[in-house]
């Protein structure tokens, strides 16, 4: 499970750049990105628990 935490983390720190660029491409709506970066802090906010719980 601490791995699958770690990943999670992971994600969330990888998605906001991802769309911020995308949103500067025009590729996404500014409705999209804020989606996106609610979705990244809400999954890395996910891995921290999970991976809090695993090791302790």
């Amino acid at each position: 499970m601490r791995v699958f935490g770690q990943l999670l983390q992971r994600v969330g720190l990888f998605i906001p750049p991802l769309a911020i660029v995308l949103q500067l491409l025009n590729a996404i709506s500014l409705r999209d990105m804020l989606v996106a970066l609610v979705a990244a802090v809400s999954a890395f906010w996910l891995g921290r628990l999970i991976e809090g719980y695993a090791t302790g």
